[in-house]
């Protein structure tokens, strides 16, 4: 046995998990148990945002984010109190430019429940809301990234082009997703994390579309569970 396959099963054996019979949902269960209830209920930093076209950097800007879960962001564009930026709320997202709303959608940002809001509700509404995003919780496999060993909920095997979402075997987080739609292949890497006494967060994420660089946000002054006035989720109050 190599030393990479000794590394997994005494870390398969540490988690509980036994990977060679494991399931998508077992693995959600094991990041539930361990976090449900511990999970920070909301989040603030801003971010460096560095955008790409054509593999090539063309604008660098600071983003302000609160968030609170789980299913609300608020993003101010420049500064932390803009008239420009978003706001998703629940499933919608509201743009809004000198203070006043020019496009609302029906469209959820999914980041946020796997990086956190899962933890905010109740276990079968996790598991059925996972397949509203179209993964596949019949499907998982164990594989490594970035030298370390994860477990992929969504796919049977690495190279598999259907909605997947990696997992971190020792801190139970997601570090890497791959979605497709619409012949679109969506990807992002969530790293460098940091503890936030039970939780954590990634202070780098990082977004591809087919293969090529979109945005590296970089986070700074993180902090958890500040008081947020809820009122800045509220579209009916941009300008107020």
């Amino acid at each position: 046995m190599n030393v990479l396959s000794t590394i997994l099963l005494v870390l398969f054996h540490f988690n509980t998990i036994d990977a060679r019979n494991a399931t998508s949902q077992e693995v959600l269960q094991a990041m539930y148990k361990r976090y449900h209830g511990t999970w920070h209920k909301s989040l603030k930093f801003n971010q460096t945002t560095e955008r790409y076209r054509n593999d090539s950097l063309i604008k660098t800007s600071t983003w302000y984010e609160n968030i609170v879960y789980p299913d609300l962001l608020r993003i101010d564009f420049d500064s932390a109190k803009s008239s420009n930026g978003v706001i998703f709320r629940h499933d919608s997202t509201y743009v809004f430019r000198n203070n006043k709303i020019i496009r609302s959608t029906k469209d959820e940002n999914e980041l946020i429940f796997f990086l956190g809001g899962m933890y905010a509700l109740p276990f079968d509404k996790v598991l059925s809301h996972f397949a509203d995003l179209h993964y596949d919780l019949s499907k998982f496999h164990a594989s490594t990234w970035k030298g370390k060993p994860v477990y992929v909920i969504g796919a049977e095997k690495d190279g598999d082009k259907v909605n997947q979402l990696w997992i971190d075997l020792e801190k139970l987080v997601a570090v890497r997703f791959i979605k497709y739609d619409n012949n679109t292949k969506e990807e992002g890497f969530f790293e460098q994390q940091i503890p936030l006494k039970d939780a954590w967060s990634e202070t780098k994420c990082s977004f591809y579309i087919n293969d090529k660089p979109l945005q590296v946000e970089t986070y700074h002054d993180v902090v958890a569970n500040a008081p947020v006035d809820m009122r800045i989720f509220e579209p009916t109050m941009i300008g107020n």
